[in-house]
């Protein structure tokens, strides 16, 4: 991968970007997707944030390469401290870390949003929390994908400031937009994680003194709703 050629999760990551965007892309890495909607015509402008000096370098190296200096901005900043004021940016990537690490880098980093960016976020895991500080925080899903690639599965889920959106404990779990399509990835996903979860019950259940019983409980709450989305 490099940025003419994007994975196929960020390929689909930079589709939800709107055309003439000015986007923040936090945790750039070696700022692959913004120098690649650049080099598109895909957005007007682009910071590539970016908390780690490798990659930081690395990115500052691509865009000088590509000669988008005066496109692409990298900074060296932990998380949404990359942004600034005059940055004016309408749409912000977030795309390869944990969900629980995008919570705390939009909490963290709240003073610094407008209240008008659409949120494009590809989350390694912890799904239900992320979606769950969307909601609280007066964001609303308006796009979901799921794709597998290289044997992982890969959720996207695009976010725009909503009016008191709420989401049950299921579409929390699964995704609202997801649960609803049922596309052939989200059921395939989801017959695996079925067989696994019932896999790890089990196993509970032959140790069930060293498992406790809130967990145990958990476990076959989730079973009990993959079989009712598979259904």
């Amino acid at each position: 991968m490099n940025e003419k050629t994007l994975s196929m999760r960020l390929e689909r990551v930079a589709a939800h970007v709107p055309q003439g965007a000015r986007l923040a892309d936090i945790g750039s890495d070696h700022g692959y997707l913004p120098v690649a909607l650049a080099l598109r015509g895909g957005i007007t402008a682009a910071v590539a944030g970016e908390v780690a000096q490798v990659p930081y370098a690395s990115a500052m190296r691509n865009v000088a390469r590509n000669g988008l200096t005066q496109v692409v901005t990298v900074r060296l900043a932990d998380g949404l401290e990359a942004l600034q004021p005059t940055d004016c940016i309408s749409a912000i990537t977030l795309c390869g870390m944990g969900g629980k690490t995008m919570c705390e880098i939009l909490e963290r980093g709240k003073a610094r949003l407008n209240g008008t960016e659409r949120l494009i976020l590809q989350p390694n895991g912890d799904e239900r929390e992320l979606r769950e500080w969307l909601m609280r925080n007066g964001y609303q899903i308006v796009s979901e994908e799921l794709l597998r690639e290289n044997r992982f599965d890969y959720e996207i889920i695009v976010a725009e400031p909503g009016e008191g959106v709420t989401y049950s404990a299921e579409e929390l779990y699964f995704g609202p937009l997801l649960m609803r399509e049922k596309a052939p990835a989200f059921l395939h996903k989801w017959q695996r994680m079925l067989r696994q979860k019932q896999q790890s019950l089990a196993n509970f259940e032959r140790a069930r003194e060293a498992v406790a019983a809130e967990k145990r409980e958990d476990f076959a709450q989730q079973i009990g709703w993959i079989n009712a989305v598979l259904a």
